[in-house]
């Protein structure tokens, strides 16, 4: 296998989604491999299955409030402010947090919102249905994502556009948007947190935001900082990932057109198996850093504490040794044990039941009303190596009539 330059740093790398021959290359010969950083002191490349969830599910290791969850390091200020946010942090303490919101995400919690984002999926194709043309990404596989969120949240759903917005300039890498225009998003985003918090102060209800503000931590209520950074990562987590979900699960659809017949011919049955393929193939979240606080050993590599080890689950989910014929798009791939929502451990993703939920709903009404849906133009990707998405995505289908009409 020749090997190809290895470059995870630059957009370029991702400019048609995730760097596969880069990943196929790793794998075979350097699972664990020292990347060089120009502006950095360089991080540990892991890229085999067994080693992401090795590095996952040891925290005591691999530490997350160490360094945060990016390659780039931050400043120390923005770490600090950072560590607010349960993606930062480590057990106890993330346990802690965790608790605080997780009966809003377990299965029964999930299953009985799946009426609420039924309606909001016929909403969303409802407007478009009759125009025969639409960007999927920004108008259909955006919109449920960012209304589940705002409905969990308590707050109005067209707000839940703004906040899409916002989240995708913060996830773009500094390449494709300034770094002084990401800061002023995260501001947006924290501003408008603090003023959720205070109109739920007035008029509190049933709602994740409400419950926040009440929630307490070993007998202390959430400070202002707690509170906002947390509702940050709702809204991030919420919304950025599932809607590349489904833009990129879209896009795999049609660049296989037998699969895409087999799931049509069967939907009811195969729509399961294929959304957890989906997954597995798009991998929305290319990596996730740790940062060692421990001498350690990883598949013969000395580890020094301190060192970045950044872990790539869309690399561990073409892993030839877990996954047969791991290029292959098969919507009833069987076993498939994917890891697109964390190599289990502490961080695996809160929200992964109501993912699944949203994308299998918004997919089924896709394909059962605009069944001919198609491509009109080519995908635009994300400009990010750390999530990954189609940006823009034109397609076209028989117009018809909405549901409410």
């Amino acid at each position: 296998m020749t090997q190809p330059k290895i470059d995870l740093l630059s957009v370029a790398s991702f400019a048609h989604g995730q760097p596969h021959d880069q990943f196929r290359w790793l794998r075979a010969n350097e699972p664990v491999y020292w990347h060089e950083e120009p502006n950095g002191l360089g991080f540990w490349v892991v890229t085999r299955y067994d080693d992401v969830c090795t590095v996952s599910r040891d925290p005591k290791t691999y530490s997350s409030y160490a360094g945060g969850i990016a390659i780039e390091d931050m400043n120390a200020e923005g770490l600090a402010a950072s560590r607010n946010m349960m993606l930062f942090m480590d057990p106890p303490q993330h346990t802690r947090y965790r608790a605080l919101v997780s009966q809003q995400f377990i299965p029964r919690s999930a299953k009985a919102m799946k009426p609420r984002i039924e309606e909001l999926a016929r909403q969303i194709i409802d407007r478009i249905i009759d125009r025969g043309e639409c960007d999927l990404v920004s108008q259909i596989a955006g919109e449920l994502p960012s209304y589940v969120i705002a409905h969990l949240m308590g707050i109005p759903l067209e707000d839940g556009r703004r906040l899409y917005e916002w989240t995708e300039k913060m996830h773009s890498s500094s390449e494709a948007v300034p770094e002084l225009e990401k800061r002023a998003a995260s501001m947006e985003m924290l501003n408008y947190a603090l003023a959720v918090a205070e109109d739920k102060r007035r008029h509190p209800g049933d709602d994740l935001a409400t419950r926040l503000l009440n929630s307490e931590i070993d007998g202390d209520r959430l400070t202002p900082a707690e509170y906002t950074f947390f509702f940050l990562l709702l809204i991030n987590a919420g919304g950025d990932t599932t809607r590349n979900l489904l833009a990129g699960g879209m896009l795999a659809l049609f660049e296989n057109p037998d699969e895409r017949r087999r799931l049509q011919s069967d939907l009811d049955r195969m729509l399961p198996s294929a959304v957890e393929e989906m997954l597995r193939y798009c991998s929305p979240v290319i990596y996730m850093r740790r940062t060692a606080v421990r001498d350690t050993e990883l598949r013969g590599k000395k580890i020094r504490a301190g060192d970045k080890v950044v872990i790539y689950y869309g690399s561990a989910n073409r892993d030839e040794a877990i996954f047969p014929d791991p290029d292959r798009f098969d919507v009833g791939r069987a076993p498939n044990d994917h890891i697109a929502f964390g190599g289990g451990g502490t961080h695996f993703c809160l929200g992964a039941h109501i993912a699944r939920i949203e994308i299998q709903v918004m997919l089924h009404e896709i394909l059962v009303r605009l069944p001919d849906i198609a491509p009109a133009g080519p995908a635009e990707w994300l400009p990010s190596n750390f999530i990954s998405g189609p940006r823009r995505l034109p397609v076209r289908f028989a117009p018809g009539t909405a549901a409410h009409a």
